[in-house]
This record gives C-alpha cells, structure tokens and sequence, in this order.
C-alpha cells in the first residue's frame, strides 16, 4: 500500500490598508494647512505695529453691521469714539493740523512723551487706548474727552463700585490702579493739571461735613496719590472741590456716576495768528 504525501497548502495572508484609499493624506493635509495658516497669523500680528493691533481689537469687539463701511479703520484717524454706552459720544476732532514730517509715536507705550508733537486729539487717542488695554475691568469707569482748557480724564463710581468709601475720602483699589496707570502715562509730559472732585446731590448724614468738605477732600486725597506714584507736584496748578453743582448727569443729580475725580490736562492756548 502506497504512503499518501500530505498535501501542504500555503495561504497568503492579506494585510489590511494596503490599497483601500487615502484619506489620511487629506486629513494630514488639512492638518498641515492649518498649521501653516495659524503660524502665518502668528507673524502678522508679530509685524503689526500695537496701535494697528489696538484698533483692530476694538473693531471686531464693537463691530455692527450699521456701522458706515467704505472707510478703513487702520488709517490715520483723527480720533475714536468713546466707549459704547458712556454718555458722551461725539467724535474727537484734531485741533491743530498734522504734519507730514513730524515724528509718531505707535500708540501703547506705558509713558506718552514729547508734548510738543502731540495735539489734544491725539493725546485723548493714546490715552484711550492705554486704558483700554491696561484698565479692562475698570474701563467703563474712565471717561477721557478733550475740552477748551485740554484733555480731561474723569474716574466716575458706578452702582455697587465706588472710587471711593462712602461718604469718606479714602480711595479704593480700583481708584489707587486707575490713578497709577494715569500718572505713569503723563509723567513724561509738561503740562500743567487740574484735578476737581464733584458728587451728586445725596446729602451727608453730619451737617457739619458737606458735600463741599467731601469733593474737596476727595480731590486732594487724588492728588496725594498721583504724586506718590511720581507725579511733579510743581505740575499741579490746581485741586478744587465743586461739590454737586456739576453734575455729569443734570436730569439726574442723584446718579452714582455724578461722583468722580476730574483730571485735566492742560493745553496752553495758542497766540493767534
């Protein structure tokens, strides 16, 4: 009887994900793309100057549809809105004309200086700024404007978020940082400053301690701090107390808001020509 040779059979194993496809490569891809465009970003914003970087936040944080278009915000612009929803909003204009030839600042440093490149305009413009990005939680509570005598910065209370204690002329916090990130940015300048306490019309409980007693105090109390944080005391031509015969607000001479410590920066008037 004939042995029988076994009969070997060999089996080709298959390995998966040969030749199915290549997705993966497209996600890579996309991958890849992102990254590049996320680094590309990253060096745009590196190469913006910080007051091109400046506006462009407060673009597409108060961007509206009803704004008027066709104009860019990214060119030299002779002022900014204030903030939305502080009382005053018309639009700061220049005072004087600019000049080709005259040097720029780029907008954020931490100490504005050479007063005499800079015209009110663009004083309030820089200072706008600088407490945008500096003061953001305290923002809504520093309203800067330019008048006749210069450019006036008022710290205003705010229901439940005094500047000061009640009925007293200790400074809070809020008010201590506001006046620090002032003085640092006006201690390269010149000019002379005004500073003028106000309250509202809400009478205080001891008839001996006014109203006039408080705004006045209130306004010295300012002035001790700014010279604390380096502020030139020579520089001081003024600290008057108005108590509320002044109000922000006249329809409501009770609104938090009425009490506030107004810093001006004075601007010499110009010979007429």
């Amino acid at each position: 009887m004939k042995e029988q040779t076994p009969i070997i059979k060999k089996v080709k194993k298959v390995s998966g994900g040969g030749h199915h496809g290549g997705s993966w490569k497209v996600a890579y891809a996309d991958f890849v793309t992102a990254m590049m465009a996320f680094f590309l970003l990253l060096w745009l914003i590196t190469m913006t100057s910080p007051e091109k970087r400046a506006r462009l936040a407060t673009y597409f944080k108060y961007f509206s549809i009803f704004e008027k278009s066709g104009t860019s915000f990214l060119e030299g612009q002779p002022g900014m809105t204030p903030y939305p929803g502080t009382p005053h909003q018309e639009q700061i204009r220049e005072e004087e004309p600019k000049k080709e030839d005259e040097p720029r600042g780029t907008g954020l440093e931490s100490k504005i200086e050479g007063i005499p490149r800079l015209n009110k305009g663009e004083l309030a413009e820089k200072l706008k700024f600088l407490v945008q990005y500096s003061l953001m939680e305290v923002r809504d509570q520093v309203m800067i404007d330019v008048i006749p005598e210069g450019v006036r910065i008022q710290i205003v209370d705010q229901e439940g978020r005094p500047m000061f204690a009640p009925g007293s002329a200790q400074l809070s916090p809020e008010a201590k940082k506001i006046l620090k990130v002032i003085t640092d940015a006006i201690n390269g300048l010149d000019n002379k400053i005004t500073i003028d306490g106000h309250t509202d019309a809400t009478g205080l409980a001891s008839g001996k301690y006014t109203n006039w007693e408080l705004s006045t105090a209130r306004a010295s109390a300012a002035r001790q701090e700014m010279e604390r944080n380096g502020l030139n005391p020579d520089r001081i031509a003024r600290v008057s107390g108005y108590a509320a015969t002044q109000p922000l607000f006249p329809d409501n001479p009770n609104d938090p808001r009425n009490r506030r410590i107004s810093i001006t920066i004075m601007f010499p008037e110009q010979p007429r020509k």
